[in-house]
This record gives structure tokens, C-alpha cells and sequence, in this order.
């Protein structure tokens, strides 16, 4: 006898301030990410625009604005920008890991460090490990922490300069939250490289999107995710490729403020609380996860 099939139960918060539009109010529904169909419910649910937050699945319900816009580059047809392949070829040397997702004193030294570059004052600036192990370590779907460190003479493990954690979904790669170190001095457009590896890592495996969360017009700090071709955004009746023009004059404006302002910052998660991860020496590849 076929068991039941259990639907979702979804909640809706409170209004609060929104992050990125000054002036505006913001609402999420959210819903559980829980059970033995935790991951097929978070692909579901990706693929209308949901995003993960720990064990929790959240969009943007908000009663009078629809700024937040899902999008996702179509891998398999990307190809770099000149600009692109400049990134790629100063930072290609860099040694890149899938870690299974356990948080570190290193990867929170590097993301105090980012935050205090490009989010000073920003609602994650207080956050500490035990928040930070939360954001790695509370996750029911395939996560995985991608680590970024310069290459040694002797193969030994080097410094690390980039993080993301992302889940591996059944039709892409879901980029949660990246971070870098933002005073490098020789290696310039990390944020980038990042988002790069990933969409050519897709490439690699045969999977189709990676999804970047919401882009959202008039917001100068969630405008960095349109540069990247050819690109899908998700509407009322499903989701449609970025119109070549729009997404061309979206870069433009981009360009023009980043000759006023030189930080771009990414989406910031929901964090809660928990004991601080294993050791680095628990550390290691994660199963199931194929090599980058």
C-alpha cells in the first residue's frame, strides 16, 4: 500500500524592514526542510524560487513589491566575458576542494574578514562561530563548503583566499553564500572567480543552472549577479531567458556605479545558533560530490 503523500506546511513571517530597498517592507513564506524527501522537496522548491537557509526553504512574500527576482545562469551555453577570462587566468592556479559541510576557525577567520570589508554594519557583522557553524552545518540537502587556496611548492595545504557553500541540486549547482578575502594584493576579482568555477564546474558534471538567488533592480549591492550570460529569470508563468537588451543595459549601470563603489555584496542568509564544528582534521573531500 502506497504511503500518503505529506504536503509542506507553510508559514508566513512578520513585516520587517527590507535589506536592500530603502523605505519598503519585507515578508517571507517559508517551510521546513526536514524527513527522508528534505532534498526533493528543496529541488521542488528551488525551481519556484525558494532559497535555503539551514533546514528552512524561503521566498519573498511580499503584499505590495516584487523586486526580488529568482535567476539562474544557464551553464551549458555560458561563455566568458573578456573581462571573465581575465579573472579565470589570474586566479586559475588556486587549488579547489569540496569539503564535506563542517565550519572551520579558518573559514570564519576569512569571512570576519570579508565582512568587515564589504557588509561593516551589515545584519551578519556580529555574528559569531557558533552562528557561523549554524550557516555550514544546519543543512538536510547536499551542501558542501568549496574551499579556494593558493598552491604550494611542496603540495602541503595553503592559504586560503575563497569560500562557498553550496548545495548540489538536481538540476544545478545553488551558490548559498561565498565569501574571499578582500585585500589581496596580487589576485584581483576573487568574488568572480568563484562564481566562474562554479558555472564551468556545472559545465563539467552536465548539470544545467546555477542558481544565484535574487537579483533585485535598484538595489546596487545585488546587481553584480547580471553579468553573467546567458542568464534565466524566473517569472508568474515559469522561467524565461534575461532579455539580451535589458540584461545588457542592467551590466552598464552596473559598470557606471562601479566607478563609484567599488563593493558588490551577496545575499545575506538567516542565522541562528549552534556549538562550534569538528576540527580541521575531520575534515576532508566530500563523498558524492564529483572532483572539481
Amino acid at each position: 500500500m502506497t504511503a500518503p503523500v505529506r504536503f509542506p506546511r507553510f508559514f508566513v513571517t512578520s513585516p520587517a524592514p527590507c535589506p536592500y530597498l530603502p523605505g519598503r517592507q519585507e515578508r517571507k513564506v517559508f517551510t521546513e526542510l526536514k524527513g527522508p524527501g528534505a532534498e526533493e522537496l528543496n529541488d521542488a522548491l528551488s525551481r519556484i524560487g525558494f532559497r535555503r537557509s539551514q533546514t528552512v526553504a524561503y521566498r519573498p512574500s511580499c503584499t505590495d513589491c516584487q523586486a526580488c527576482v529568482s535567476v539562474r545562469v544557464v551553464a551549458g551555453a555560458f561563455r566568458p566575458s573578456a573581462t571573465q577570462r581575465r579573472d579565470l587566468r589570474r586566479n586559475g592556479d588556486l587549488v579547489v576542494t569540496a569539503c564535506k559541510p563542517w565550519s572551520t576557525a579558518e573559514q570564519f577567520d576569512l569571512l570576519r574578514r570579508y565582512l568587515a570589508a564589504r557588509h561593516p554594519g551589515g545584519g551578519m557583522a556580529t555574528m559569531d562561530e557558533m552562528d557561523f557553524a549554524d550557516m555550514v552545518e544546519h543543512t538536510s540537502v547536499r551542501s558542501y563548503v568549496i574551499e579556494y587556496r593558493e598552491p604550494t611548492a611542496d603540495g602541503s595545504l595553503g592559504k586560503l583566499v575563497g569560500a562557498c557553500l553550496t548545495d548540489q541540486q538536481g538540476d544545478g549547482l545553488s551558490m548559498v553564500y561565498s565569501f574571499y578575502d578582500p585585500h589581496h594584493e596580487t589576485r584581483g576579482g576573487l568574488g568572480n572567480f568563484i562564481i566562474l568555477d562554479h558555472i564551468l564546474h556545472a559545465q563539467r558534471i552536465g548539470l544545467p543552472y546555477v542558481y544565484l538567488g535574487y537579483w533585485v533592480e535598484g538595489s546596487a549591492r545585488m546587481q553584480y549577479k547580471v553579468r553573467y550570460r546567458p542568464m534565466e529569470r524566473l517569472g508568474r508563468d515559469g522561467w524565461h531567458a534575461f532579455e539580451p537588451d535589458v540584461q545588457a543595459r542592467a551590466i552598464d549601470r552596473l559598470a557606471d556605479g562601479a566607478a563609484r563603489d567599488a563593493g558588490v555584496l551577496p545575499t545575506k542568509p538567516e542565522l541562528g545558533s549552534q556549538s562550534l564544528g569538528r576540527a580541521a582534521a575531520d575534515r576532508g573531500l566530500a563523498e558524492g560530490f564529483p572532483p572539481l
